[in-house]
This record gives C-alpha cells, sequence and structure tokens, in this order.
C-alpha cells in the first residue's frame, strides 16, 4: 500500500507540473522567431532606403548629368572689380567752336565683370559615362563674359561749352557709364583673366558632378 500511493503520488507530480515547463519555452521561441522577422524586415528596408554608393552610382547615365548641368545654366566662375577712370573728349579741334558747342567728360566708378560657362551648350555628345573605368567625362565651353554692372555710384565732371549747355544740355551720365562698362570689359577680357576663370569653371563642375555621379571620377575638359 505505501509503494502503490507513493507511486500515485509521484505520478501525480509529473502530471501538474510538467506542462508548466514547457509553456513558456513554447513562448519564448515564439518571441524570438518574432524578432528575427522583424530585424530582417529592418534590414531589407534599411538597404533599400540606404543603398551604397556604388549601387546608386550605377544608375547615373549621359542624360543625368546633362540635366544636372542645364538646370544650373550659365555657371558664373569668376568676378572681377575695376575702377578705371575714363574720359571722353568731344572737342572739334576749333577753339571757337569748342568754346560753344565743345563738350568733355571724366567720370569713374567701380565696375564689377562676371565670367563664367554656359553649360546649356553642353550636349549629349560632350558627356561620356564609363561605368568600368568609374568615370564621367565632361566637355565644357571656355569662360565668355555674363555681364558687368556698377557698382555705387559715378564720379562725373562735364564740361560743356556755352551753346551746347543751353540748348542741348547733356550731363555725360549715359555716355561715361557706358565708357566705363567697355573698360571694364576689356580689361577682364585679358587672358590671365580668362585663365583664372577657366580653372575655376573646371572646379566648380567637378564638385557640382560630385554630387550627382558620387563614387565616379570626374573629368572635366574644354571644347
Amino acid at each position: 500500500m505505501i509503494d502503490d500511493g507513493t507511486r500515485h503520488v509521484v505520478e501525480t507530480y509529473i502530471f501538474y507540473y510538467t506542462p508548466c515547463m514547457t509553456k513558456p519555452s513554447s513562448i519564448a521561441t515564439a518571441a524570438l522567431v518574432i524578432a528575427f522577422v522583424i530585424f530582417g524586415i529592418g534590414l531589407w528596408a534599411g538597404y533599400r532606403l540606404f543603398a551604397p554608393a556604388s549601387v546608386q552610382t550605377e544608375r547615373v547615365n549621359a542624360q543625368i548629368i546633362l540635366t544636372a548641368l542645364h538646370d544650373r545654366g550659365f555657371l558664373v566662375t569668376q568676378t572681377y572689380l575695376f575702377d578705371t577712370p575714363v574720359s571722353i573728349d568731344r572737342s572739334t579741334g576749333s577753339a571757337f567752336k569748342d568754346f560753344f558747342f565743345g563738350q568733355t567728360i571724366e567720370a569713374r566708378g567701380t565696375m564689377e565683370v562676371n565670367l563664367g560657362i554656359d553649360l546649356s551648350r553642353v550636349s549629349t555628345d560632350d558627356v561620356t559615362v564609363d561605368p568600368n573605368a568609374g568615370t564621367v567625362t565632361v566637355r565644357i565651353p571656355k569662360a565668355t563674359l555674363f555681364n558687368s554692372r556698377l557698382v555705387g555710384p559715378i564720379e562725373l565732371k562735364n564740361k560743356e561749352g556755352i551753346l551746347k549747355r543751353l540748348l542741348n544740355s547733356d550731363d555725360g551720365y549715359n555716355d561715361a557709364l557706358a565708357k566705363l562698362s567697355q573698360a571694364a570689359e576689356e580689361a577682364a577680357n585679358r587672358q590671365e583673366l580668362l585663365d583664372r576663370a577657366n580653372e575655376r569653371a573646371k572646379e566648380d563642375v567637378s564638385r557640382l558632378l560630385g554630387y550627382v555621379a558620387e563614387n565616379k571620377k570626374i573629368i572635366v575638359e574644354f571644347e
């Protein structure tokens, strides 16, 4: 009787406690599987959103490069300031005539001249993408004048003959501005200043395309 009772107690012990040991294990396993699934989804989503640059740059083609250049239009690469006095002499050579109708204009003002390259001129034939070598080659036009403008006032001295001043007075401002612009543009077109604008153009275009074609070697040449 004692043996049977003991056996009965042991069997009862096993019957009630064995399920309690396996239930938490199943929950932990399921939680672990779910965690791995969520982690995998997160890795996949992160890869899709933040793909390595090498994968993204493989999609770069000539049209993408061309669009990026055309969007910039005219790229100003160098700005110069000139403060050069100019003179406009409208004398006739006759002291008598000049006393009545002569005019002499002396002017001084600061002119700003901008040089750069017209990227809208770049065509498909000027862009070469070599995926095997990992290079992008672009041919660009050389620097030219973009514009010139007056910075600040003009110091103006206008000497007119008596009759000219009475009959057709001209303060000389417009003529002085035109002369100042002409002088500044001629100065900016000196070869050494154009060379600086060209070198800066290569640097600026390389930097611009570096954002479009990451991890590619950018080669900029002139037409």
